[in-house]
């Protein structure tokens, strides 16, 4: 609603406004100050956030205005500009608003969709920071169970179990990132069929171990975004300040 009585304000005034539509007029002005304010309001979430015992709305409320709000301040400072990127500052200020609002939308985007995704295809899901230590023991479980076996095994099994979680398990566990996961179905066919119950033991843990990986991958593309969005809003809202008060002053 408040977009639709934007744009038809700004329609009346660039057809009624001889040279076309300019920041320095007074609607221009208005569009600019209600802009930059929104802008202000904006990142007011941040401060909430950084202060969670200021209880001033519920988070949700916030963050739909936050969205919402945000995209309403890309055609006010369009409007406030007339669509014309006049000189330095200006382009670069228009610049960054467009990355910001897409980076915003593009958030809103990611937190909407990749908690379901991490509920579905992260059945064990773990607390973040605790990831870890959860990586840690993880390891020290199966260090355990290949070392028990191997101390009731036979000599040449032994050497041959060893061999096999060397080569295979214990690469992945330690860096899952860069190591390929173990394909059971073919040590299985390489070891005794004795341990065949302790390498299904070993390949549960590597399942967690995949879970883990899966969820801090999705973690991080859930927050990477921040990365882009919250400097350059920063950015935004000093380098707004000075072009307001620049305009303002000459």
């Amino acid at each position: 609603m408040a977009f639709l009585a934007a744009t038809i304000v700004y329609a009346v005034y660039a057809s009624r406004t001889p040279g076309g539509p300019r920041g320095g007029t007074a609607i221009g002005l208005a569009f600019g100050i209600a802009g930059y304010a929104l802008m202000l309001f904006e990142g007011l979430l941040g401060v909430r956030k950084k202060v969670p015992v200021w209880r001033l709305g519920r988070a949700s409320t916030w963050m739909r205005g936050h969205l919402w709000l945000g995209v309403l301040t890309l055609p006010l400072i369009l409007f406030h500009a007339g669509f014309a990127f006049r000189g330095a500052l200006t382009a670069v200020l228009m610049m960054l608003l467009f990355i910001v609002v897409a980076s915003g939308i593009l958030g809103a985007i990611l937190q909407h969709y990749l908690p379901r995704m991490i509920t579905t295809r992260v059945p064990m899901e773990t607390i973040y920071e605790e990831i870890p230590h959860v990586r840690a023991q993880l390891r020290e479980e199966a260090e355990q169970l290949v070392s028990t076996l191997a101390f009731e095994a036979e000599h040449d099994d032994k050497v041959r179990f060893r061999e096999i979680y060397a080569s295979s398990v214990r690469p992945y566990l330690e860096a899952p990132e860069t190591a390929a996961c173990p394909l059971f179905p073919s040590l299985r066919r390489e070891i005794p069929e004795a341990f065949h119950p302790a390498l299904e033991d070993l390949e549960n843990i590597c399942a967690e171990e995949r879970q883990l990986s899966r969820q801090r991958r999705l973690y991080h593309w859930l927050h990477a975004w921040l990365l882009v969005h919250v400097p350059l809003s920063i950015a935004l809202l000093l380098l707004g300040g000075i072009h307001a008060v620049m305009a303002l002053r000459y």
